[in-house]
């Protein structure tokens, strides 16, 4: 009789691990729809990489056509986040001694967030939406961490094919915006 049982209650565990398992398959193959927040990462996943291209800052016109600048962007914690990192071409990566912002990007429920940390001692939170041609996320500011009084408060990235891409940044200096244009090809 101990044995029946024994007998029975293994078929019924293969059973049930049988039924779970037809149930999990039968979920995994309905895909879900990407929400527009999901597609709009992905379109900046894609810019995953290391660029170079020159600055263009039209209020300030000493500060264009220097030397180019440096962005990495790397896919982290298993794609969950975009770490995106600038700096003068060239330069040490020593942020005691030079600027080297981060920015790391990052589905948030239903919206795109962007966190700046900023070389000004602040974090700026923006939230960001794709173009319908798919080619364009404009982040828009949404709150800040820190002083207020300079900090980036707008950003667009676009892609123009896969080797090369155009950033557009906003920093607020008191009221007064200050505009940077980056036109970074790719070099890996």
């Amino acid at each position: 009789m101990k044995s029946l049982r024994c007998v029975l209650s293994v078929v019924l565990m293969s059973l049930s691990t049988v039924a779970f398992a037809q149930h999990d398959a039968q979920k995994s193959s309905v895909a879900p729809v990407p929400s527009e927040a999901q597609k709009s990462f992905t379109t900046m996943k894609s810019l995953a990489g290391e660029w170079e291209g020159p600055v263009t800052v039209p209020e300030m016109p000493e500060m264009s056509g220097g030397k180019p600048m440096h962005a990495s962007l790397r896919v982290t914690s298993r794609g969950n986040v975009l770490v995106h990192e600038f700096q003068e071409a060239g330069t040490p990566l020593d942020a005691t001694k030079y600027d080297h912002p981060v920015t790391m990007l990052y589905v948030d429920g239903d919206q795109l967030t962007l966190v700046h940390y900023c070389d000004a001692g602040n974090r700026p939170r923006m939230t960001g939406k794709m173009s319908p041609d798919g080619k364009t996320v404009e982040f828009e500011f949404k709150d800040i961490s820190g002083s207020t009084e300079y900090h980036m408060h707008h950003s667009v990235f676009t892609v123009i094919d896969a080797n090369h891409h155009t950033e557009d940044w906003t920093f607020m200096m008191k009221d007064k915006p200050i505009h940077a244009h980056f036109d970074l090809h790719r070099t890996n």
